[in-house]
């Protein structure tokens, strides 16, 4: 009985503390955590991820937050009994309270990062955006959230490539993906106002058919060799270049060009240049895009 009341006191302590910011955000989610050491390791990685260390791994994540080693991080991830479902439930369900109603852009992107070896699940050779060429390592598709001036994460689903598919599972390109996370963010109830992507998504008729038939306005990137039907007797022109500041998250700004380039009549998909010299038009900052936003696209910049 007493080996019994002290193994109940020890899962009952109050956890550690971190520092307030970090304490206060996880309290909203300690109720998803039965043991007290779960809720403990849930909360030294957040406070290992918002530090300055350059790699979150588990070993440097331990080290940032004086814990003896990275064994516990790695057993909760691993082997805790706790749903990461329900866990993102419940931070999709706080950010939809803090908005309360408001509409929100959703940025689309992906992120690849290399691993060495075999033992994490979905590692396969692949192109790496983070490095810029194909490499062994692991690929997500991202949705985050952008509302007056503030980003914040939405969804993540990992790409999984033909080669490492487990038995429980199905292929789906990048594309579905993106539109199963779109899908679903309409249907968790957020308002969505305007998606941005990449031109791997700008040149899906997927991924566009999905918007449209969502009735949500986009601005997508697109490749120079774009291909736009244009009936017989039409012609293309560009209009004059406007100049503009384009601001950074750092605040910093630099000077670029706009101008849209008109294919035939004009309809209700436009499509845009973007330059930082529109007398040389360097390749490495020089961006086409495609867009359903109507009005002028310079004042929705």
């Amino acid at each position: 009985m007493d080996v019994e009341l002290q193994i109940l006191k020890h899962l009952a302590r109050d956890p550690h503390p971190t520092v307030a910011i970090i304490d206060e955000y996880c309290a909203e989610y300690k109720d998803l955590f039965k043991e007290v050491r779960n809720y403990e390791c849930f909360k030294y990685l957040h406070l290992g991820i918002i530090s300055t260390i350059k790699r979150k791994s588990l070993p440097e994540i331990a080290k940032v937050v004086s814990i003896n080693s990275a064994q516990s991080l790695h057993y909760f991830l691993a082997n805790s009994d706790w749903s990461a479902d329900q866990l993102k439930q419940r931070r999709l369900n706080r950010l939809k309270k803090i908005l309360n109603g408001q509409a929100i852009t959703v940025v689309i992107d992906e992120t690849g990062d290399r691993k060495k070896g075999k033992k994490t699940d979905y590692v396969a050779r692949q192109y790496l955006g983070s490095v810029g060429k194909v490499d062994n390592g692991i690929v997500s598709v991202n949705a985050y959230g952008v509302y007056s001036n503030i980003t914040f994460p939405l969804s993540v689903k990992v790409f999984k490539p033909k080669g490492t598919l487990k038995a429980e599972d199905k292929y789906k390109t990048k594309i579905e993906l993106a539109s199963e996370i779109i899908t679903e963010l309409i249907e968790s109830g957020f308002k969505i106002e305007l998606v941005l992507a990449d031109s791997l998504y700008g040149e899906s008729s997927q991924f566009i058919r999905k918007l449209t038939e969502s009735k949500i306005d986009y601005v997508v990137a697109i490749r120079s060799n774009h291909g736009v039907w244009l009936p017989a007797g039409q012609s293309v022109r560009a209009n004059k270049w406007c100049k503009f500041q384009r601001t950074f998250s750092n605040q910093k700004s630099e000077t670029r060009y706009i101008r849209e380039i008109i294919y035939g009549k004009k309809r209700g998909i436009t499509y845009w240049e973007i330059t930082t010299d529109p007398e040389t038009m360097p390749e490495n900052s020089t961006s086409f895009v495609m867009t359903n936003l109507q009005g002028n696209i310079k004042k929705t910049r």
